[in-house]
């Protein structure tokens, strides 16, 4: 595809978005099942990525990003759960993604990497682990575009929604001004994502929900329709 990677977060409007994860996808058939969850209704594309350091797991690099930008011109959002996000924002930004979420807890200089995003005309987010108090993103909450809250301990996928998480939710969202997105990524589904929205969520990260539904519309609009009626 030939689209330019850029800040996607401006032309996607003020409502809830469903950011169905790769990393439950399955991979044998990954072309496809990106057209099936695109066309059931998907906003964006979420892809976890992850080093073996930072986090135990390791999965996609920018060599994925790449190869899913050349098939697609839909929204990549790429959360990096690395140890050096400065070397690793280049390098996927090259590769195709339009927001690049890195680790509080990964850098001593947010600052400097959100401006290199902006930069690069990309999408800037900024998460923590779920332990890491919401004060640490203070230095830098104001000048990101998306604040993501894990719901679970970053590195699997499949742990259950960690319900402790909700008043870090809300006040992250108190924190954060109308435009600026709050997303949520952790044992999301139509139950815990309603939880999340009722908080001040508007983003929702759900992988194994949709990816192993037996109908990925079904799936998508489940989720759509519990996280809009609040």
């Amino acid at each position: 595809m030939s689209r330019k990677p850029a800040n996607p977060w401006p032309s996607l409007g003020d409502g809830r978005l469903i950011a169905p994860s790769l990393l439950a996808c399955d991979f044998a058939r990954i072309g496809q099942q990106i057209d099936d969850v695109v066309a059931a209704g998907a906003d964006v594309l979420h892809v976890d990525v992850m080093d073996g350091h930072f986090v135990p797991n390791l999965s996609m690099g920018p060599g994925f990003v790449k190869k899913v930008r050349r098939f697609t011109d839909h929204v990549l959002d790429v959360h990096i759960m690395v140890d050096d996000p400065a070397y690793y924002i280049e390098r996927f930004a090259e590769a195709g993604a339009d927001n690049i979420t890195f680790h509080i807890e990964a850098t001593d200089r947010p600052a400097d990497l959100v401006r290199r995003l902006g930069e690069l005309g990309l999408g800037a987010g900024i998460t923590l682990r779920p332990g890491t108090p919401a004060e640490q993103l203070e230095p830098v909450i104001g000048q990101v575009d998306m604040v993501l809250v894990m719901t679970v301990e970053p590195g699997y996928g499949g742990q259950e929604f960690m319900e402790d998480m909700l008043p870090k939710i809300a006040a992250i969202r108190r924190r954060l001004a109308d435009h600026q997105r709050l997303e949520v990524d952790g044992g999301i589904n139509p139950g815990t994502g309603k939880l999340c929205a009722e908080q001040g969520a508007d983003v929702f990260v759900a992988g194994e929900n949709i990816f192993n539904s037996h109908d990925m519309t079904t799936a998508v609009g489940r989720l759509r329709t519990a996280v809009q009626n609040i």
